[in-house]
Parts: structure tokens; sequence; C-alpha cells
């Protein structure tokens, strides 16, 4: 994870094929971390289970959005992106292998009921602050026209409720489909909690003082903190059996 971190502080400072190259090694770094957490945290039928099917729904979703403009929208993916499988960079699925498992976590522990749609809206917060940036670097591109998040000219609002549906649908299946007791000897939640708070502090550090997007920075943080405070207060405050 702290590679992972590393690589993503780099990125404001760098351009062309050494920013393509902290890019896409920020993402495999983070999904291995989270891999490992799986794997340390709930053992290996857990990690393998996870990596399989969050991989192959994230390809399969992405080919059907590329292809036909649902769920997402109308959007492509850049060459830069490195190499791709059909009309999907490999990279992207490991995107969602970087987010499901600190996400289902998360939904888990605030509900069990509901986890699906905890999850799901945690996944639409964090992709207002990373869908602008790929916009702004053209990593990917959006079709013109419709209506857009607001303060996110790049972004319409059709992405939104695509990353909605598409991370409840994968979080209610990893739910139903993942063992949920943890090791006896498992991993502490901390890379869990550092990657969620980190992706809020980055988010909101970059578009202030780098990217020059004051506004994204507090609407895009004010809903992810918000969505995330019952998370971190049930992290603070503890449940029983903690």
């Amino acid at each position: 994870m702290a590679i992972a971190i590393a690589l993503q502080m780099l990125y404001p400072f760098l351009h062309g094929q050494a920013l393509q190259f902290v890019t896409i090694s920020g993402i495999y770094a983070g999904a291995l971390a989270m891999l490992l957490h799986a794997h340390y945290s709930f053992g290996l039928r857990y990690a393998a289970t996870y990596s399989i099917v969050t991989f192959f729904f994230a390809l399969a979703i992405e080919q059907i959005g590329v292809s036909s403009g649902w769920p997402f929208g109308d959007y492509s993916f850049d060459s830069s992106l490195g190499a791709h499988i059909y009309k999907v960079p490999l990279v992207i699925p490991f995107v969602w292998l970087m987010l499901a498992h600190p996400i289902l976590v998360a939904a888990r522990r605030v509900t069990q009921h509901w986890a699906f749609i905890y999850g799901g809206a945690i996944m639409m917060a964090w992709h207002l602050f990373i869908d602008p940036q790929l916009a702004i670097t053209h990593r990917v591109i959006w079709a013109s026209g419709g209506s857009r998040v607001p303060f996110e000219s790049e972004l319409p609002i059709s992405s939104l409720a695509g990353w909605l549906f598409a991370g409840m649908l994968l979080i209610a299946i990893l739910h139903f489909t993942l063992p949920k007791d943890r090791r006896k000897q498992g991993a502490e939640f901390a890379a869990v909690d550092i990657f969620l708070g980190w992706t809020l502090l980055a988010g909101v550090f970059d578009n202030i003082f780098f990217f020059n997007r004051p506004k994204i920075a507090l609407f895009a943080g004010a809903i992810y903190a918000v969505i995330l405070a019952p998370y971190f207060f049930s992290r603070w405050l503890g449940k029983p059996g903690d």
C-alpha cells in the first residue's frame, strides 16, 4: 500500500511516458495490496474467488459500456493506458480489484442487509475524484452533450448512475459469495482504512493545489466524506466483538 500511495503522490509532477508508467504501476500496486490483505484477512478461498469474480465482472461490464454506452454513458479508453483486451485496457479490471475489497469490508461493517447499496455509493463517490482526472488527461474520452455532473463538466450524469448500479451489482455478488468470517490470525484493517482515507485526502488536496479545481475538491470531498462517515465512526467507536 505504501508503494501504491508513493506512486500516486508522484502523479501531479510527471508528464508523458513517466506519468503513464506511474499511473499504471500505482493501480497494479494498489490491487496487489488489496489482494494480499484479502488473503491474510479472510483466506485463500476468499482472495481467489474475489479476484476471479471481480476481474471478469469488471472486464465484462466495461466491454459492454464501451460497446453500447450502457450503463456509464458513451465513452472510450485511450491507448496510453497500455495493452487492451478488445476495447478495454488490461489495467482497468485491476482498478476494480483495488476498489472492491476495501469497499466490501466497509459495507459489511456498516450494514449486513444493505451492504450492496452502501458499497455502490462508495464506488460512485470514489469516481467523482478519479473520472475528471482521467478525462482531463484524455485517458478516458467522454462524448459531448447531455447533462453533466456539477462542477465536473467532463463527466456525464449517466456515469454516476452507471457506477452506482455497477458497484451495487458487484458488491451484491461478492457479499453473497465470499466468506464473512475472518481468519483467527488475520491482518488488521489498517490497509483498508488507509486506502479509503487516503483517497479522500489525496482527492481534495490534488484538486485544490495541483489541478486548480477547488469546486471539485469540495463537491466530491463532501459527498465522499459523508458516505464514508458511518464506516469511520464504526471503526472509531468499535462494534461488539471487536
